[in-house]
């Protein structure tokens, strides 16, 4: 097993008011050497968007976008005909495929924050197209739960790549086996809060932690630890 520790002190920062963002990956004007993707995942940004604010239309082309919305309240529209809104809990995902537009404001009172994660496809210039889920945290707690994954289904999301997508909730200190699948060689995983212990790597809030050379790990965790893992192929397949 390799790892590679991502403290969160360490992501880069984008500040303009209404938007906060912390960047693990190169993003936007944030440019690290050695931080331009993690296998085919290649953006991994923790979005705080003031009430009233968002993203005016804009267009997307052969890119998984997957929204995971940690608080608040924000709509989607796109060039689709989708008009939804998505609140904590809630998951999206847009394969852009060909080509589409959209946009996303805070529609709630307060603060949004939302994970934005950007995954290489597996095929290109497939048909756009748009799918939505909601995992409220009481109905998956102290469970694995799948939100994300490249088999089709009524449960989650799917994605045009060879990946899986899995949220982690325990309100009591334990640990919990994870297997990979065998097309998948890279492991990201995200503390959303609590404590985390992986190969003997401590993790706090917004660390994060990369693992490759590995088939299964061992997650060992606190009360109240909330935590997001993505397993994808390290080159595009």
């Amino acid at each position: 097993m390799k790892t590679q520790y991502f403290p969160a002190g360490e992501r880069g920062v984008k500040d303009i008011g209404w938007l906060k963002s912390n960047f693990f990956f190169s993003f936007s004007d944030f440019c690290h050497p050695m931080r331009s993707a993690f296998g085919t995942l290649l953006a991994f940004n923790d979005d705080v968007v003031a009430a009233g604010k968002g993203f005016g239309i804009h267009p997307h082309m052969n890119m998984e976008i997957i929204s995971v919305l940690l608080k608040g309240k924000m709509n989607h529209k796109d060039t689709l005909g989708y008009s939804t809104k998505i609140e904590a809990g809630g998951v999206q995902i847009m394969s852009a495929g060909e080509g589409l537009r959209h946009e996303e404001y805070n529609v709630g009172e307060g603060n949004v924050n939302f994970l934005q994660i950007w995954i290489q496809p597996k095929l290109q210039n497939i048909t756009p197209r748009y799918q939505q889920r909601s995992f409220p945290r009481n109905k998956r707690k102290n469970r694995l739960t799948t939100i994300v994954s490249s088999e089709e289904g009524q449960e989650h999301c799917w994605i045009n790549q060879n990946s899986r997508l899995t949220l982690g909730y325990y309100d009591l200190p334990g640990s919990v086996p994870y297997t990979l699948q065998p097309l998948n060689k890279c492991l990201f995983i995200f503390l959303i809060e609590g404590t985390l212990k992986v190969n003997n790597q401590v993790l706090h809030p917004r660390d994060a932690m990369g693992i490759w050379e590995a088939s299964e790990i061992s997650l060992q965790h606190g009360e109240e630890t909330e935590f997001l893992i993505i397993e994808t192929p390290i080159n595009q397949k």
